[in-house]
């Protein structure tokens, strides 16, 4: 089924009318390449279009759920793109705009995509084990979609908060703050995800679709022109990105500056 969505480090897993799109990537701690952010893209559209298919939980293997992008521009063998997909394969408005239900499991960490990925989702149901951060401006990235989701979310105050700082936080707190909506135990998160997502199933598809359309318009502009722009012309994305992989801070942050 991987072959399906465009990748290995991608399963798609049928249980009933509910799929699994769950992130394989252990070696590189399920950091997102182009092809798996796209393969999850892919795992919406499917599910979307298979009449035998109701919902979609994303998730992710071991300690992790995703970090985010692979800073380091690693691929895994056989990962594909369609031609001429350009920068069209982000899955985030994808899974804020499907029609079929779409839930977070969060195991692990989550950050950067992978945190948008959680907001974006209907209902993001994470492990108690689970923490999250907003890293993007450590690395010189302004990033349009956390700049319209988070404020949502969150509130203005509390969006800065967590942009500016890029601090991390647990589960109670990303829970009190309202970055996501659900904890379970561990253990009980499968069992979780999965009643998460049967209780959206038994609301009517028509009447929730409507809903669904009138939530997202409180989100506002995403401004991908000024962060695409950014990120071609900038030089911080990549001094942001050559910092963290050479373990270093970036050179904007100052001399002396306490730890």
């Amino acid at each position: 089924m991987s072959d399906e969505l465009g990748t290995s480090s991608l399963r798609f897993e049928r249980e009933g009318p509910i799929a699994w799109c769950v992130i394989d990537r252990p070696a590189a701690r399920n950091a997102l390449t182009p092809e798996m952010y796209f393969g999850i893209r892919r795992a919406v559209l499917l599910v979307n279009s298979d009449p035998d298919l109701g919902a979609l939980i994303i998730t992710g293997v071991g300690d992790v759920f995703a970090p985010g992008g692979d800073l380091g521009g690693r691929s895994e063998p056989g990962e594909s793109l369609p031609e001429g997909i350009g920068r069209d394969i982000l899955p985030f408005l994808t899974i804020r705009d499907s029609r079929a239900p779409v839930i977070a499991a969060v195991n692990g960490i989550c950050q950067a995509g992978g945190l948008l990925i959680a907001m974006m989702a209907d209902i993001a149901v994470a492990s108690d084990r689970a923490t999250f951060r907003v890293p993007e401006l450590l690395r010189g990235i302004p990033d349009a979609t956390f700049a319209a989701a988070l404020p949502a979310h969150v509130g203005i105050a509390v969006a800065r908060d967590l942009l500016f700082s890029a601090r991390v936080f647990g589960a109670e707190e990303a829970q009190r703050l309202g970055v996501i909506s659900r904890i379970t135990p561990h253990e009980h998160l499968r069992a979780a995800a999965l009643e998460a997502a049967s209780q959206v199933l038994k609301t009517a598809p028509e009447a929730r679709a409507h809903t669904k359309r009138m939530l997202n318009e409180r989100y506002g502009l995403i401004d991908y022109q000024t962060m695409f722009g950014s990120l071609e012309t900038s030089p911080e994305p990549r001094e942001g990105m050559l910092a963290f992989m050479e373990k270093r801070p970036p050179s904007w942050v100052p001399p002396g500056l306490p730890s």
